[in-house]
Order: C-alpha cells, then structure tokens, then sequence
C-alpha cells in the first residue's frame, strides 16, 4: 500500500511539474510574440520614400517647389516629412527665384514651412547666404537663417549669427544674438575700407 501511494505522489509530482514547464514555455513564446510584434511596429512605424517632390502656390501667385532624393513620413505625425538631400525653388510673384540646397530638410504638407538644416546654401541673384539652419514659410512670409551665416556677394562677406528676410517686402534684420558683438562685415576689394 505504502509502495502504491509513494508511486502515486510520484506521478501526481511530476504531472505538476511537466504542467509547470508547459506553463512556463507557453508564457516564454507570449513573451517573445509580443516583443516581436513590438519590434515589427518599431520598425514599421514610418514610410520611406525616394524622389521626393512637392509643390504649392499661394494665392498671390508665389510658387514653392521642394525636391529630396529621400522623404521619410512618421505615421505618428503624418503631416510632417524628413527630408534628405534637399533642393528648394521660390518663385516669388514680381520677384526673382530663390534656389534652396540642404542636407536635410522637415516639410509640412499642410502650410508647406520647410526647416532646412546643415551646409544650407541660399542663392538670390548675385548674392549667397550659407548656415547650418533655416526656417521657411509661406504663411509668415518669412525666412529665419541661423547657426554660422556667411552672407556673400560681389562686393562683400557677411558674418552674423541670424538673417531674418520678409519674403514679401523684402526687409532685411541681420544681428548677432549677443548685442555687444557687432555683425562682421569684410570688403572683397582691397582698397583698405572695411
């Protein structure tokens, strides 16, 4: 009888321990489906694409043409794309082009205002702006240049550390964030006037 028991709660033993094992398995592959769900969504959570290109009008007749050679959309804010190797054209009404180049770029498909951002190249006319940074938008009228300005045209070198443009009227703030630092301007001729 004793002999009976003793393989009986050696049974009944291992019957629970094989369950707790299963258990245990069974709670492990949970565990890794979900941190793979977890990790697919990481990865899946934007939308790349190539050849990036948009373009609006306002209604003044002022055209914006934006081009990358990748955009990247994060479904968490689908009005927004990040953009690689950027290539900007301002057609203002009455006015000439303004041609924009970056390595970077974030666009707003809803008001169109672009932050351009590092080796950022501004070409008007005869003049060139270069910075790490720039905030462009149709809605303000604006364009916000800032982080190492170099201002350049035939005549002069410009350092500040921000040029502010309104796009419409064409007025013009440029000043260093520290007020007793004075804007750093470099004749190109060499006739001693600086």
């Amino acid at each position: 009888m004793k002999r009976k028991k003793l393989v009986l709660l050696t049974i009944i033993f291992f019957l629970i321990l094989i369950i707790g094992i299963f258990h245990y398995i069974s709670k492990e592959e949970k565990n890794l489906v979900l941190e793979k769900k977890k990790i697919e969504e990481d990865i899946y959570s934007s939308n790349i694409i190539n050849g990036v290109k948009y373009s609006s009008k306002d209604t003044k007749g002022n055209s914006y043409h934006i081009n990358a050679s990748i955009g990247e959309i994060d479904y968490s804010k689908p009005n927004i794309v990040y953009l690689t190797d950027v290539r900007a054209l301002i057609k203002l009404n009455n006015s000439n082009e303004i041609k924009i180049n970056s390595d970077y770029g974030r666009y707003n498909i809803n008001n169109f205002d672009t932050i351009f951002s590092k080796n950022v190249i501004v070409k008007y006319l005869q003049n060139k702006i270069t910075s790490e940074y720039m905030d462009f938008s149709l809605e303000r009228n604006s364009m916000i240049i800032s982080k190492k300005v170099v201002y350049t045209n035939f005549e002069n070198v410009l350092k500040a550390d921000v040029v502010e443009i309104n796009i419409e009227t064409k007025d013009t703030k440029i000043y260093r964030y520290d007020n007793s630092d004075k804007v750093n301007i470099n004749s190109k001729n060499n006739n001693g006037n600086n």
